[in-house]
């Protein structure tokens, strides 16, 4: 994001300085950056150059040799002050790093909580001008990507609390899938998001490499090694989604400041609830990305039964080299689970195959999703730091207006459109289980 002006709102400069943690403070108000260390650095090389014209001297004076002494002296001084400040520099760099490491995401939160979405409708609907932190958002989404209207950060649809009194008290949130929507099912089997400004992003995955293997006796050679190898996975602004919604020229005069909330909760649902259908079961036709059931290559077999289920898990957690069937997460239809929840394993205990199941994977690792296909199951895992999926986002909602459709009573048509694409960088992350 545009970082802040080195101009007052009074129009008087001001020095732009960078105060790190424990005093590190750099001014570039007059163009100086000068570390302690640096300063006794370049002392060291005038006492250096200083002592190199007097020891030449064959017929020294008095006071020439007390100033080799004196210089000697604080050369020796130095050199220790020298040696503490390049200690104590160092840990102020360290610690000023993880400061400026996380330091603009928190200022882009700061300035993303006062954008305001009405801001955006009055402007599409009347000209209204762009003010304050809106204004300033937009002109940076603009200044990194195409839009053909106003480029909305995807953010901004989140639905915000608010507390007694009515005064708004935003939240501040990252750019990733499961703050967006919370309940998303994509966001619970693991789904990363990526924000992209622009462009595409590669992640390669290792496919080949180092080998280990024992030396037959001593002095024999190992087995020969094995090519290091990479397989390419890319995100690519391939597909676009797009949410329309119609505001009626009295709801436009009649909801005021409501408006704000009424966008945000509309356009969140439609574009939350379509992107969590099309991470699952995408088509990969029709515009739409190929999603998880979709895209799978690892396929097995659907039974009510914990016993079924579970020779799924062990070649699932064999496949991935994980130890605990705690670290899989899945996916299934309600009527799945109602029929897992009916079917009993021990009569005398009452004890359920829902049970048996939630006892070793984990209630809160599996979700009920309507969008699946009936008796299909999701099985994913997140390996080595690496996602079973990931649900590329580039940039953030060009909200679009129509003037004509609705140009005879007065009313408001929006369009918001989204670039996306999802890819399965491993197939041994993903599991999908089908009735026989």
């Amino acid at each position: 994001m545009r970082r802040l002006s080195s101009r007052e709102d009074t129009g008087r400069t001001r020095p732009t300085t960078f105060a790190g943690p424990q005093g590190l403070a750099i001014s570039f108000a007059k163009g100086n950056l000068m570390l302690e260390s640096v300063k006794i650095s370049r002392r060291q090389s005038e006492i250096r150059q200083a002592l190199a014209g007097l020891v030449g001297k064959s017929d020294a004076s008095a006071d020439e040799i007390r100033s080799m002494e004196s210089l000697d002296s604080e050369y020796r001084s130095n050199e220790t002050r020298y040696r503490a400040s390049l200690i104590a520099e160092d840990t102020e760099r360290r610690d000023a790093g993880k400061d400026l490491e996380t330091r603009s995401d928190r200022e882009y939160a700061d300035v993303l909580a006062g954008f305001e979405v009405r801001q955006v409708a009055a402007a599409l609907d009347h000209g209204h001008q762009l003010t304050g932190q809106t204004a300033e958002i937009v002109q940076e989404m603009r200044s990194k990507g195409a839009y053909t209207g106003i480029p909305v950060p995807l953010e901004a649809l989140e639905v915000r609390n608010t507390v007694s009194g009515g005064v708004v008290d935003p939240k501040q949130t990252l750019p990733i899938f499961d703050r967006l929507f919370p309940t998303s099912v994509a966001s619970r089997l693991g789904v990363a998001s990526v924000s992209i400004d622009h462009g595409a992003v590669e992640y390669p995955v290792a496919t080949a490499g180092a080998v280990a293997n024992w030396a037959a006796s001593e002095g024999a050679d190992l087995a020969a090694p094995v090519a290091f190898q990479t397989a390419e996975s890319m995100l690519s602004p391939d597909h676009t989604l797009g949410a329309r919604m119609q505001v009626s020229r009295k709801a436009l005069k009649q909801v005021g400041g409501g408006l704000e909330m009424a966008i945000r909760r509309d356009m969140s649902a439609a574009i939350g609830a379509e992107l969590d259908r099309a991470v699952l079961v995408g088509s990969g036709a029709a515009g739409q990305p190929t999603g998880l059931v979709t895209g799978a290559t690892n396929n097995g077999l659907w039974a009510a039964t914990w016993t079924a289920i579970k020779a799924e898990i062990v070649a699932f957690m064999q496949a991935n080299s994980i130890s605990d069937p705690g670290q899989v997460r899945m996916a299934m239809t309600p009527a799945m689970w109602s029929a897992l929840d009916d079917a009993i394993w021990d009569a005398g205990s009452g004890i359920t195959e829902w049970d048996r199941l939630a006892k070793h994977v984990g209630a809160g690792n599996i979700a009920k999703a309507t969008q699946l296909p009936a008796s299909t199951a999701i099985l994913t895992v997140t390996a080595g730091g690496l996602a079973p999926a990931y649900l590329g986002l580039f940039g953030g909602v060009d909200l679009i207006r129509d003037p004509y459709s609705d140009a005879a009573s007065g009313g408001l048509r929006l369009t918001g459109l989204l670039t996306t694409d999802l890819v399965i960088p491993r197939q041994v992350q993903l599991r999908v289980l089908d009735a026989a």
